[in-house]
């Protein structure tokens, strides 16, 4: 009976130890995956295409050892010569903007004399030998407004009191500043916004070509502009943004060490939304918030009724009824390739990851196909091509998820956890031929902000991200709309400061597509995702 009862304890113990065991070797396994998933990330390629090719073209660093191969023959060179004419390439068209200094190399008058019979040589023709584009860096210079008074010579001699006429001056962009303006407003601006230059390292420029201009001075100047002149335009591109029917969000933290009720190391949010491949006037608006609450979009979007492509995010899926939220495929395929990123090679071929990217690329290889289609001929296809590919994969998945592979806490079960769990509006891509795949569109417009706040790390208070969300809206909405940004920033400065400004009406003038043809490219830019068949 003892030895029974001792076995009995055995066999439990035993039990027990080997379903320890098995837990703790699961643990292992799932923080293995997770290591290198972030080993992946933080030292690995982020580019999700294959190493020997980027966009279409080798890797240019490495090509020589690549593509070197010792044992081939040299191949035999047969010498043809001929005369051709150059034809006019893009490099001479992309000149034809610019001015043209002509610098003439002529011999000096001792040395003008034929070398056979010693008479005067005469210049009989000239040979343009090559076009050099040359740079100027950048220069200052003082402007004086200098005020004409009028009087009347009749009234001097003839009347006890001379009217006095002056001539109209145009306001400073600036009020009370002495030294600002328009072009070097424009400039700082762009700097920041556009190049992602912080404003200590302007301040530093400046010092080396003998000029005193403080960091600080800039940001007041940077925060006056948005409030007064860029804000009224923000505010009717927001009125017109929330018309449209097809939206894209996304969101990405701040840190504001000044901010009324947080610690300085807590996160802050820039919301963004912008419009979608169906118009031929973009609009890009960033909008910076104290917290990554739903209700930010809410109220962003109020007024708005549509399709609203986001990411999985939560707070985007609390809105109102009205706006239909579209998932991004691009999501549920980047989980898929940061497991294959993590697996030994050997175990990639026929894994629940692998098989999972293959659906998203099927479903991406459709969208490229349908380039360049109208949006009614792209929602029929794929009703016919892209929807059962998208019942098998959700079919696929909800099958895969009970595989001792794909656990629900492993990093494999949870891709398939989040792709289930979307599904409704991952399908709702399905519903509109204007509709896009993924949310990649947000991403990329998104993206400048991300860059330059690696550089400026942080903001110092709520007014400083107030106005750099309205400049990087104006900033980004020129870029879209395919203007030079300082020279569109250099035309609000001077305008605005003359016209009534909170006019909505005024303000249409203001706006990118009625900007002057100064501000326009003069080479056009390619837009990525413009379809050819959008309606104005």
């Amino acid at each position: 009976m003892i030895n029974d009862t001792k076995t009995a304890m055995i066999e439990q113990e035993n039990a027990l130890l080997k379903q320890q065991n098995e837990e703790l070797s699961f643990q292992v396994k799932m923080l293995t995956e997770q290591i290198a998933i972030l080993t992946q990330r933080i030292f690995g390629r982020r580019s999700e295409t294959k190493l020997e090719s980027f966009d279409g073209q080798l890797c240019l660093f490495n090509e020589a050892e690549v593509e070197s191969d010792s044992a081939l023959p040299e191949p035999e060179i047969q010498e043809i010569t001929y005369k051709r004419k150059k034809q006019k390439g893009k490099r001479e068209l992309d000149f034809l903007g610019l001015p043209v200094e002509q610098v003439m190399h002529e011999l000096p008058e001792s040395k003008r004399v034929c070398p056979d019979c010693g008479n005067p040589l005469h210049a009989c023709g000239h040979d343009v030998l090559r076009r050099e584009l040359t740079i100027i860096p950048v220069q200052y210079k003082v402007t004086e407004h200098i005020q004409t008074v009028y009087s009347c010579r009749s009234c001097e001699t003839t009347s006890t009191k001379t009217p006095m006429v002056k001539a109209k001056v145009p306001a400073p962009v600036i009020a009370g500043s002495g030294i600002a303006s328009p072009s070097l407003v424009a400039h700082i601006a762009n700097q920041k916004y556009c190049l992602a230059l912080p404003l200590y390292r302007q301040e530093q420029e400046f010092s080396r070509n003998d000029l005193t201009l403080s960091r600080q001075t800039m940001a007041n100047w940077l925060i006056y502009v948005s409030e007064h002149w860029l804000n009224p335009i923000y505010q009717v591109l927001k009125t017109q943004l929330v018309t449209t029917s097809v939206l894209h969000a996304d969101e990405t933290t701040v840190q504001v060490l000044k901010e009324e009720g947080k610690k300085p190391e807590s996160k802050s949010y820039m919301w963004l939304y912008r419009t979608g491949c169906d118009t031929k006037r973009p609009i890009v608006l960033y909008d910076y918030q104290p917290n990554r609450k739903h209700e930010n979009a809410k109220q962003f979007l109020s007024g708005f009724s549509g399709y609203l492509h986001s990411d999985g995010y939560g707070a985007y899926h609390n809105l109102p009824p009205d706006i239909a939220v579209v998932g991004c495929w691009a999501h549920v395929r980047r989980k898929f390739t940061d497991i294959l990123k993590s697996l030994p090679e050997y175990n990639k071929p026929g894994s629940i990851a692998m098989r999972g990217k293959e659906y998203c690329d099927a479903l991406f290889a459709i969208e490229r196909e349908c380039e360049g289609i109208s949006f009614d001929e792209r929602k029929r296809t794929r009703e016919i091509l892209s929807k059962p590919i998208m019942d098998a994969f959700f079919q696929w998945a909800d099958e895969s998820r009970g595989s001792i592979f794909a656990t629900p806490r492993s990093v494999t079960g949870k891709a398939l956890a989040y792709a289930l769990g979307e599904r409704k509006y991952l399908e709702n891509v399905l519903l509109d031929g204007r509709l896009e795949l993924s949310n990649n569109r947000a991403e990329r417009s998104i993206r400048p902000f991300t860059v330059g706040r690696k550089n400026w790390i942080f903001s110092n208070t709520e007014r400083g991200a107030n106005a750099s969300s309205i400049i990087y809206s104006i900033v980004e909405t020129a870029k879209e709309n395919n203007l030079k940004p300082y020279e569109y920033l250099k035309y609000i400065f001077e305008t605005a400061p003359n016209i009534d400004i909170v006019d909505p009406v005024v303000v249409q003038a203001l706006l990118p597509w009625n900007a002057p043809a100064v501000c326009r490219n003069t080479i056009q830019a390619s837009i990525d995702g413009i379809n050819p068949n959008i309606e104005n």
